[in-house]
This record gives C-alpha cells, structure tokens and sequence, in this order.
C-alpha cells in the first residue's frame, strides 16, 4: 500500500486505474481507525479492483467549540490498519490541499434531513460533510464509497446529494461495528474514562431492549422514545442530547404509530465525550 499526501499524486493513480479500466472502491474517514473502518475497507476490497482509503479530519465539519484540535491523528497506525484490511492507497491531503481558496466552494444539502437529529446542534455539519465528499468522489472517480450505518444521518444526507447531484458513484451502507459488550465503534471511544466507558454501554443496551419491544409488537413511536429515554437517564453519567425516530430512507417525519423502516437514533455525553448509536426498526 502506498501512502501519498498530494492532489496530483492521486490523480495520477485513478487516471491509471481507469486507464486499465478497474474499478475504484472508497472509504473516506477522519482516521484514528479501528475495526469499524476496517470492516469497510474489506467491503471494497471484496467488491473493487483497486481500493483508496482516505484520512483527512475535515475542519469545515467541526463547529467553533468542538473537537476539532483534539481529534486524534493517527497516521502512521492508520496505515497499518487500512493495509491489513485490503487498502491499496492511502490519501492523507493537508487543509491547504483540500482547501485551496480561502473563499470556499460549498455543496450543502437543505431541508429537514440535515437540520433533524446531529444538524440541530451542529448546523455547519453536514455542508461540510457534503462538500468534502464531493471532492473525494470527484478526485477519486470511485465506482463504489463504503459508510458504516452508525453515522445513519450523514448516511442519508450523502444518498440525497448523491441522487440530487447525479453523481456516478454507488454509495454502499454497512451494518455498525461493535465491541463485544455492544458499545458502537468509535474514534472518539478513546476519550472515555473507564467508567464513563462501562456507563455508556446503556446505549447499545436502551436500543435492544427497544428493538425487543418493537418486536414483540410495539409500533407507538412515543411509547419507545420514551422507554429509550427512561432508560438512559437512569444512568447518572449520561447527558442526553436527543432521543428521537424518523423514517428510513431519508429521515422524513414519522406518525404516532410506526409504519414501514425507521430510525431510532441517540447523541448522549458522557463527560465532555458525544456519542451516537442507532438501530433500524422493521
């Protein structure tokens, strides 16, 4: 796997592949990665000829009081990571790379999707999650880009301006990656204290317990709203954000009683740590 940190060199690689005519898969991420990124790295490898994998911690998606100094930056593990998972090419660009003018071009997408769930309190989000896809997509020309379900709104936001803008790219969702007692994969697991670690496993263990309901019968959205809520706020560490269900695809408003897919998701913190976790219901 070969590691490269400018825009020409990466053309330089897609111009070859489609030269050849193989197929590119890729998975775009903020680096720190573990077994949830990995899982999707050997989805594209399975399915493409040639697989990219992108670290870049995206400044225009961070708000002014987030974490965006603080990410982890991890490179040189992350290299080892998207290796052994099948990765033929790492794409590591600075700011100034992927950010040449200082008055910026945007890609943003309106409407409910983007200002429900994460987008109440993050409005800035999703432009910049929209627009620093775009450019991925655009300079890799990938066939196929691989998104893991826990982050189930950006899922759907991207399938929106994937449609919206007629893009050549199959966008491939895969099923959240979890540790063994349950808590959703995450970068920013590593900000946990030990206890607020074994607090926070109330969030994989709330959406059970609703998706358990929901199968035995439950279709009030309130009821399992609630029972979610009730649950967590029991535990004396959480500091909930939003509990909340909308439908699956593209998160439109869902009635009293549940009809068709949807999605019951959750931002709780823990400490100064935000966490998310989702389950798809029906």
């Amino acid at each position: 796997m070969k590691v490269i940190h400018t825009i020409k060199e990466l053309k330089e690689y897609v111009h070859q592949c489609k030269k050849d005519g193989r197929s590119i898969g890729l998975v775009t991420t903020m680096g720190a990665l573990h077994e949830g990124h990995a899982s999707l790295i050997q989805a594209a490898r399975k399915e493409n000829d040639f697989v990219i994998t992108s670290v870049f911690v995206n400044p225009t998606q961070f708000g002014p009081n987030e974490d965006y100094e603080a990410y982890p930056r991890t490179l040189e593990a992350d290299a080892k990571v998207a290796e052994a998972a099948g990765a033929d090419l790492l794409f590591a660009p600075s700011p100034a790379e992927m950010y040449p003018h200082k008055d910026m071009t945007w890609v943003e997408v309106t409407g409910p999707i983007t200002k429900v769930l994460c987008g109440r309190t993050r409005p800035i989000h999703f432009r910049g999650v929209a627009t620093v896809c775009t450019k991925f997509f655009n300079l890799t020309e990938c066939d196929r880009a691989y998104y893991g379900l826990k982050d189930a709104q950006q899922t759907q936001v991207l399938q929106r301006m994937v449609e919206d803008l007629f893009m050549n790219v199959e966008l491939r969702l895969m099923p959240i990656v979890r540790e063994a007692d349950g808590l959703a994969k995450s970068s920013r697991n590593v900000y946990l204290s030990k206890e607020e670690r074994t607090a926070a496993l109330v969030l994989s263990r709330s959406l059970s317990h609703a998706k358990e309901a929901f199968e035995a019968g439950e279709r009030n959205k309130q009821k399992l709203i609630d029972q979610v809520t009730k649950e967590i706020e029991a535990e004396p560490m959480s500091d909930i954000d939003y509990v909340e269900m909308y439908g699956m695809p593209g998160l439109p408003e869902v009635g009293e009683t549940i009809e068709g897919q949807v999605l019951l998701a959750l931002a709780v913190r823990f400490g100064k740590t935000r966490l998310i976790d989702n389950v798809i219901l029906g």
